[in-house]
């Protein structure tokens, strides 16, 4: 049980949170966020993963080679975290890097057949997992939750 969750807990294990903290979504996207990141991590993990690894392979695959700063742009990730995240794909040889013919001084980035196969099997748990965490939704009301989702994201990325 997470921190937030235990303090909403009294001892006769009811909900005790004021109804106009359980109105804000700005909190109830919060806890949300916490507990699907928290399985998210634990499923990658299952599958010898991290959340970064997923991020940069299906980044590969999507959008085709490339260097470790359009990497870090594609996939959020911090230049200067990218390179150890990129290093334990190539020590297991899920993604290749070559040097630039343009540019010698970088290096070009591209996923091997054994990365296109583990983001394969990644794939799949993700769609397990999220059908777990949407488990009370229909499948119209996940479309539309994603739909809602992602206008807030584009608006306030937008805004930013």
């Amino acid at each position: 049980m997470i921190r937030d969750e235990a303090a909403d807990m009294p001892d006769d294990g009811a909900l005790k949170t004021p109804d106009r903290l359980r109105g804000r979504a700005s909190r109830l996207l919060s806890q949300l966020t916490t507990r699907s990141d928290r399985l998210v991590a634990e499923a990658l993990a299952g599958a010898d993963a991290r959340k970064w690894h997923y991020a940069v392979l299906a980044s590969l695959q999507e959008y085709g080679p490339g260097s470790q700063a359009e990497l870090s742009r594609r996939s959020g990730i911090y230049r200067s975290d990218m390179v150890s995240v990129l290093n334990e794909l190539a020590e297991r040889d899920l993604v290749l890097r070559a040097p630039d013919p343009v540019d010698r001084r970088r290096n070009v980035i591209t996923i091997s057949p054994r990365g296109r196969r583990h983001l394969r099997r990644l794939d799949e748990v993700l769609d397990d997992l999220h059908d777990q965490l949407l488990a009370p939704l229909s499948p119209a009301e996940r479309d539309q939750f994603v739909q809602l989702l992602t206008r807030l994201l584009d608006h306030h990325a937008r805004g930013s």
